[in-house]
């Protein structure tokens, strides 16, 4: 954890503290809490986009290849596998986004940390590491197929078709695992800083 990072962020906060009075610190830590969960929801919300864009592509390109069952097979495979990432993405947005205002703050932030720890920290925080190489597989052989312009079996015998999904596949598992770390350790951050807030409420 970059831990000069933070503490330039509470050098900034406590110089804030010292003119506040209860209530406007009050609602100075809400809207530092608020703004730090936002991060996490528009990171969910990015997610929910891109599950969507993904499912309509699945439905007008398999509409499309009607005769070609295989390539329909697939992608009634990976629409499934996106269709229970866009409800778990909206799960957690509801989870997250949910406010109870009877609660007061250190509670309902405490509730939001354990969210989160569970997400990021939990047993199944890794569990991308297994799925990753499907999706991206999957995702490749979708749209390689689809622009070759040609029946899967048809594109599977052609040596350069192979050679070049190979490319993709390796290319494009790099990008993804490279872009979920820097989300993952973003995320982390920011679930460092409630953390720290949480200690100081």
């Amino acid at each position: 954890m970059e831990t000069n990072e933070l503490q330039n962020i509470w050098k900034n906060i406590d110089a804030e503290i010292k003119s506040k009075t209860v209530e406007e610190l009050n609602q100075l830590l809400t809207a530092k809490t608020r703004k730090t969960i936002n991060k996490f929801l528009f990171i969910i919300g990015l997610d929910l986009i891109a599950c969507v864009g993904l499912i309509v592509f699945l439905i007008i390109t398999t509409l499309n290849r009607q005769g070609d069952s295989i390539y329909q097979i697939i992608n009634f495979i990976l629409c499934a596998i996106t269709l229970i990432s866009l409800i778990a993405s909206l799960y957690s947005w509801n989870k997250l986004h949910n406010n109870k205002f009877n609660l007061p703050l250190k509670d309902w932030l405490e509730q939001r940390i354990k969210l989160l720890s569970k997400w990021l920290l939990g047993k199944y925080s890794k569990a991308y590491i297994v799925f990753m190489p499907i999706l991206v597989a999957l995702i490749m052989l979708s749209i390689h197929v689809y622009y070759e312009h040609k029946p899967f079996t048809e594109v599977m015998k052609n040596e350069e078709s192979i050679y070049g999904l190979i490319v993709g596949f390796i290319i494009g598992l790099f990008v993804a695992f490279y872009a979920v770390n820097k989300i993952r350790k973003y995320q982390l951050k920011n679930l460092e800083f409630l953390k720290e807030l949480y200690s100081r409420l």
